[in-house]
């Protein structure tokens, strides 16, 4: 099984310890990874609210150079899945229009053809491989570990660009995965909703409320950690968990694990090897459930 490896920018900047968590997942999981080396930022979808077709043009010419390569695009940012798959659909449906855009990427000389897929890790890990096969993957119990989905907003809308049509498991893929890796399952109503960090730079106040909301949410009904597939909702709500529990003045301290971070534990690797240390809010409670800490309850099997 083999991507074309589309880390997205937050991955290596914001997030540094997302990429090399992802990539150590994969090579355990026997995924293959192919960077695309000098391959642009998708836009994030602010760029497209101001010009479509500049950020269109920048996603065909990744997804071009996806195409030469004969393989499917690989992301681990539910942002960069939603923007592409949007900027895809656009340039499938349209011949008129994708004619326009290789007629920009022809100076590099690159062309379109319309051929390639995005999927994120999320669920390239239910679709591809496959529940039960990852199951017999794993060799440490996150059993005693109560974990809350939280989407973002990219990887569940626009559905008609998502293909939950033909895909239906999308819609519950992060719950599945939550069960796949033996944890318990903490569902709520904050899964879907936004994390607060594109209106961060325009109303600080309320992205930190909607923080503070969702992770009091979480704690609420008893999860230990939240896992997010997206990197800029875990800048978001790690990063600004302490200014939100001032805001509303109590004590909230939810750990936000990346997606591989949750799988990585599950498959056996440490949490030095899975970044952990990197994150604003310690990760100590969620070690000490799975048995990684000095008081835990679970021994690890790793």
């Amino acid at each position: 099984m083999k991507f074309a490896f589309y880390p997205g920018c937050v991955s290596r900047g914001g997030c540094p310890e997302l990429y090399p968590a992802a990539v150590k997942v994969c090579q355990r999981l026997g995924i293959e990874l192919e960077d695309l080396v000098g391959a642009s930022c998708t836009g994030a979808g602010v760029l497209q609210e101001k010009n479509e077709l500049l950020g269109d043009t920048l996603n065909a010419r990744t997804f071009a150079m996806a195409e030469q390569k004969g393989l499917p695009i690989m992301t681990i940012c539910s942002t960069c899945q939603g923007v592409m798959s949007q900027a895809n659909k656009r340039l499938r449906g349209d011949a008129t229009y994708l004619a326009r855009v290789n007629d920009v990427l022809k100076e590099e000389g690159l062309s379109y053809k319309g051929t390639v897929t995005v999927k994120h890790l999320l669920w390239v890990l239910v679709e591809d491989i496959g529940v039960e096969a990852l199951k017999g993957k794993f060799t440490r119990s996150l059993k005693e570990l109560r974990v809350a989905p939280f989407y973002g907003c990219y990887i569940v809308r626009p559905s008609w660009a998502l293909e939950f049509d033909q895909y239906p498991g999308r819609e519950r893929a992060l719950e599945t995965l939550i069960e796949a890796v033996g944890a318990r399952l903490v569902d709520f109503a904050g899964k879907t909703r936004c994390c607060g960090f594109p209106i961060l730079t325009i109303n600080e106040r309320n992205s930190v409320a909607m923080v503070g909301k969702h992770t009091s949410e979480a704690k609420a009904l008893g999860a230990d950690a939240m896992v997010t597939p997206c990197p800029l909702c875990h800048l978001n709500l790690d990063g600004y968990q302490p200014k939100a529990s001032s805001q509303r003045g109590v004590s909230i301290h939810m750990p936000i694990l990346h997606l591989p971070q949750l799988v990585g534990l599950a498959l056996g690797l440490s949490p030095k090897e899975m970044g952990l240390e990197r994150h604003i809010v310690s990760t100590r409670a969620v070690e000490e459930k799975v048995g990684l800490r000095r008081g835990a309850r679970v021994p690890a099997s790793a």
